[in-house]
């Protein structure tokens, strides 16, 4: 990546806006996943982790109509509740499920390996650090507050409730564009462990980088990761790349601890003058 004289770039990437649970933090996506799963169990309500990660990436309330709306999950909600699940339903789940997030994201805070650095060299290089997720404010300012005390600081944190809507709608992307004041989008980049972040991204105009070994795809934390074969995890990397070009991420890679190359080829496009496509993948790191 290359900066002009005065430290600030005048035609490569103006912004990259990043996801936060198992893209900058939460290795695995753990607490929103877990939270979920105790909540409805809290209810007598079984479900997987793999079911919970289904709609990760949405705001969490939407992600709970979600899975109410599944076929398996509201069968056993009605055979637990003996009714079929209502709309006041995901309303309730979500107030008994916010302190239990409270609580998890304190335990699963900790920064993605290579995020701080990555953060520390964007903002050498004059380069805007934004961010959108689909946790609301109160879970924010303690997930913000836990990566600040560990030298992670964004520029800009946009939450659902800032927006008239969350992901997949890409307001809070344009709102980032416009706290940071960078445009046009095509100088902006978008990175995300879920589809749900790729297709913000990609509605609001940016490059999309897809993040595969940290993230919601995946779902496993490092330990539970190095306990696999090379192979293993190769075959569940494999699975999560499909996925997240499925849903026209131009790039993949494993984690931000990856994306300096990616984003040094995607500068290079922009500085050429090239649109970030809907239609074509571009590469992987």
């Amino acid at each position: 990546m290359q900066k002009n004289g005065s430290g600030q770039h005048d035609s490569g990437i103006a912004a990259v806006v990043f996801d936060w649970a198992g893209t900058l933090v939460d290795f695995g996506c753990f607490a929103p996943t877990a939270s979920i799963v105790e909540t409805f169990a809290q209810r007598g309500v079984t479900i997987t982790l793999a079911e919970a990660r289904g709609p990760m990436g949405l705001e969490k309330r939407e992600h709970i109509r979600r899975l109410l709306a599944d076929p398996g999950i509201a069968s056993r909600w009605k055979e637990a509740a003996g009714v079929d699940p209502r709309a006041e339903d995901a309303s309730s789940l979500y107030e008994e499920l916010e302190p239990r997030l409270a609580t998890a994201v304190r335990r699963h805070a900790e920064l993605v390996p290579g995020a701080r650095e990555l953060a520390d060299e964007l903002r050498a290089w004059g380069i805007g650090i934004g961010s959108t997720t689909g946790y609301l404010r109160p879970i924010m300012d303690i997930l913000t507050a836990e990566a600040a005390s560990q030298g992670f600081v964004a520029d800009a944190v946009l939450c659902p409730s800032d927006v008239p809507a969350g992901r997949p709608y890409p307001w809070m992307c344009f709102l980032n564009a416009i706290k940071l004041q960078a445009y046009p989008p095509r100088r902006l980049v978008k990175i995300g462990d879920t589809p749900a972040d790729i297709q913000e991204g990609l509605n609001a105009g940016m490059w999309t980088i897809g993040v595969t070994l940290s993230g919601n795809e995946v779902g496993l934390s490092r330990s539970q990761l190095s306990a696999l074969t090379d192979e293993e995890q190769s075959v569940l990397m494999q699975e999560a790349e499909k996925r997240l070009r499925d849903a026209g991420a131009h790039f993949v890679t494993e984690s931000v601890g990856t994306c300096r190359d990616v984003l040094a080829g995607i500068e290079e496009r922009i500085i050429r003058g090239e649109q970030p496509s809907r239609e074509k993948s571009h590469g992987h790191a």
